[in-house]
């Protein structure tokens, strides 16, 4: 049986936008049907994509996912400010039902595969602790965030573990022409982003000479299956942040296309998703392929 490929529209195309580029051109069932930047909303509407896959900073989701969702278009974003997802869950949720579109929002590595994981780890062992350890490596979403401030050329945020899920940021920054590094400092230490970490800001005078989008991740989690303790169970991954995060999104538009043809309208984080929906593939020989 032959399907129609699934037609991706890509708002906002910095290192998100140009790695779910390269994911959809490796995808079978996919085709690409345009990239627009954060002032052609209209003209993307007016393509009436199946899918519309955002690589734009998280603080910008919400509002772009919303209008989309409005218009019956489908969304996979990779929202992941962890704090606000309930939130913005809520808030896409309501819009979607009422006009029959399906969001995806945080589809990432974290958030996101690595969310599912911790979801099947907790299932092995009820009782017990996760920890996520990320890193070393950039952050891509606390990277923008600290090129958001006032008085910042450019920035690089790396994420550095500490153990047992507690991490120290680094943040190598550029100063503008006439700020002052302490004020700028200050400003970084109290944002969303930063504040609830150890954070160290340190100004350079070229980010570039220290830039890699190289990242990891080794979550483990301890804990008892029934009434057996000493049950562990590790992941660790060393990873592109952008690619595998543009990979991950990609997946993520099969699964909506899915859930629309069942009509299950919402917004949905990957936690909520069926694992053989990311697939490409007819149901019978996934099956037969993986279980």
């Amino acid at each position: 049986m032959t399907h129609s490929p699934v037609r991706i529209a890509i708002f906002g195309y910095g290192n998100i936008g140009r790695a779910i580029e390269q994911a959809i051109l490796t995808a079978n069932d996919m085709t690409l049907i345009g990239i627009f930047h954060h002032d052609q909303m209209e003209q993307l509407i007016q393509k009436q994509p199946d899918v519309v896959l955002l690589g734009v900073p998280s603080r910008q989701v919400s509002d772009a996912v919303e209008q989309l969702l409005r218009q019956g278009l489908l969304t996979v974003d990779s929202f992941d400010i962890h704090t606000k997802i309930p939130e913005v869950h809520r808030r896409l949720d309501r819009t979607a039902q009422e006009h029959q579109a399906v969001s995806i929002l945080s589809a990432g590595w974290d958030p996101g595969s690595d969310s599912m994981v911790r979801a099947l780890m907790q299932a092995l062992m009820p009782q017990g602790i996760t920890y996520t350890n990320f890193g070393p490596g950039r952050s891509m979403g606390h990277t923008v965030a600290a090129r958001s401030i006032e008085g910042v050329r450019d920035a690089l945020s790396m994420t550095i573990p500490l153990g047992t899920g507690i991490h120290r940021r680094m943040v190598y920054i550029e100063l503008k022409e006439g700020y002052n590094f302490d004020e700028v400092k200050d400003r970084i230490l109290h944002d969303d982003y930063f504040c609830h970490d150890e954070t160290h800001v340190v100004q350079v005078p070229d980010v570039q000479a220290l830039n890699n989008v190289a990242h990891g991740v080794h979550l483990i989690r301890q804990g008892v299956s029934g009434t057996t303790h000493n049950q562990e169970i590790e992941l660790n991954m060393r990873i592109n942040n952008p690619a595998l995060t543009g990979q991950i999104m990609v997946a993520c538009a099969r699964a909506a296309m899915r859930m629309k043809a069942r009509k299950q309208f919402g917004c949905y984080t990957m936690i909520e998703l069926a694992p053989i929906d990311l697939l490409d593939g007819e149901r019978e020989q996934l099956i037969a392929q993986l279980v």
